[in-house]
């Protein structure tokens, strides 16, 4: 595999990004979304993160988006200000192969610089490679839900995990 170009996203990516979210929408646990979203969704989803100065990353290959993560706000109630949650998807057809790493890692660091103090995880239970993933990254699991999403005809546990940063 060539080595993945990981760079800020830019507006132009959205499309990019939604497939591949799309993607994992239909075919996994990852997002327990049910239905995909529309491109004037990941515009808006774009647009807030630029605005809230949060951070989104893709990792290309050869010019191609095949991966992207963010970082987004954990909740909006103030005394929560310096937690964030993270997201990381990459295209089916190049998962294993060590992108999720390579676009975890400017997410730590962006939590860092921007003062943050805690990214959190919310991992689907099945999901034993973003689990690792994040485990390997100096995340620790701080909470598990049990059956708490509902997909594929079947109940999902998610598992929290946490970093400080």
């Amino acid at each position: 595999m060539d080595d993945p170009v990981i760079r800020r996203a830019v507006r132009d990516d959205c499309a990019a990004i939604l497939a591949i979210y799309n993607e994992a929408v239909l075919t996994t646990t990852a997002s327990y979304d049910l239905e995909p979203r529309s491109l004037e969704h990941r515009l808006q989803w774009f647009d807030a993160h630029l605005a809230q100065n949060l951070p989104v990353f893709v990792a290309t290959l050869q010019g191609t988006v095949v991966g992207w993560s963010s970082l987004s706000r954990y909740h909006d109630r103030f005394g929560y200000r310096f937690t964030c949650e993270n997201s990381i998807y990459i295209a089916s057809a190049h998962r294993g192969r060590g992108l999720g790493a390579r676009l975890l890692a400017p997410l730590i660091e962006a939590a860092h610089n921007l003062g943050l103090h805690t990214i959190i995880a919310a991992v689907d239970a099945s999901n034993d490679a973003s689990l690792r993933l994040h485990l390997r990254q100096g995340f620790v699991e701080c909470g598990r839900f049990r059956e708490v999403g509902h997909k594929f005809d079947r109940w999902l546990d998610v598992v929290y995990l946490q970093r400080m940063v």
